[in-house]
């Protein structure tokens, strides 16, 4: 197999963080009576099924799932990897196998992008009402984190970007615990780099982190670090420039429009604009291929129907 590249980035190598360097913050967790994992007793954590969306898996979860799915983990100290796809992430995921095979392997993948939910609603019969936004699930993440004294690790963004996202959801969210950030340089990693960030990541005790490196190349880091980083990794890109109040999110009705990517290329055009005329036309390609196979649409609806029916059964018999 060739090695594949996408934006520049060789997946055969060390993932690149699109990120300026600095040092690392490990901050103090204030001292607790019980552990997390000692405050719940321990229930086995099931992530969503999954649906085949152009090769690539993708979960047919909800906010509520997701958040509950991902706390139940990090408070019991299961690892795992989680990332939000709009189209732009399908689209690469669907055109490079090395890439497809990464994201596979992922516990769960969410539909970021309205046009992604519109897909699985449309192939899969999924029903989604609506997708889970990275930015969104973020801060939901933090909320229950909060309550439930999950600490969290930020891993992305520049210096500034991530100094300011730290400050920002502690005010925002009081109780939360930050237990260290950092922002990676921009260039690759030497393996002594490398090991010392998963040190330090592992020492600080997060449940959660974050990770905001940028798409495939944050994926890239979760999957290589699937098995030495002790916590649930949920990647979710532009939410730390958000939520670090360096980058305005689109209103509300072009988000619910699915045009939360033209507001982007109005912001960023000699940055985006190929990559946004590329991946739209594929995915508009590829979803009318897709629905010109109605005995196929059909099945793998039924299928999902069977999937989710499935699922909700052993959700009702672990409550």
């Amino acid at each position: 197999m060739q090695d594949a590249v996408i934006d520049g980035t060789d997946l055969s190598n060390t993932v690149i963080p699109e990120t300026v360097t600095t040092d690392a913050v490990m901050k103090d967790a204030p001292e607790q009576s019980e552990s997390p994992m000692e405050q719940q007793s321990d229930t086995p954590v099931k992530w969503p099924r999954k649906v085949d969306l152009f090769g690539v898996d993708y979960s047919p979860t909800t906010y509520d799932e997701a958040t509950e799915t991902i706390i139940a983990a990090a408070s019991q100290d299961i690892p795992g990897t989680v990332s939000c796809h709009a189209v732009h992430a399908l689209i690469s995921a669907s055109c490079d196998p090395q890439l497809r095979e990464m994201i596979n392997a992922f516990d769960m993948v969410t539909p970021d992008g309205q046009p992604v939910r519109w897909a699985m609603n449309l192939l899969h019969g999924t029903k989604l009402r609506d997708r889970v936004y990275g930015p969104e699930l973020t801060v939901r993440l933090c909320q229950r984190a909060a309550e439930k004294g999950v600490s969290i690790y930020l891993y992305g963004g520049s210096p500034a970007v991530v100094e300011k996202l730290q400050t920002n959801l502690q005010d925002r969210y009081p109780g939360l615990i930050v237990a260290g950030y950092e922002s990676p340089p921009f260039r690759a990693l030497t393996p002594e780099e490398d090991q010392q960030a998963v040190d330090r990541i592992n020492a600080s005790g997060a449940g959660i982190v974050f990770i905001g490196l940028g798409c495939p190349k944050q994926d890239i880091f979760a999957f290589q670090h699937r098995d030495r980083i002790r916590a649930v990794q949920v990647c979710v890109g532009a939410a730390f420039d958000f939520h670090a109040d360096t980058l305005p999110m689109a209103p509300r009705w072009m988000q619910r429009s699915g045009l939360e990517w033209f507001f982007r290329l109005v912001q960023e055009p000699k940055r985006l604009w190929k990559r946004y005329l590329v991946t739209n036309s594929i995915y508009l390609r590829k979803l009318f291929a897709a629905l010109l196979d109605p005995r196929r649409v059909r099945q793998q609806r039924q299928q999902t129907n069977r999937l989710m029916a499935s699922h909700l059964v052993l959700k009702g018999n672990r409550s």
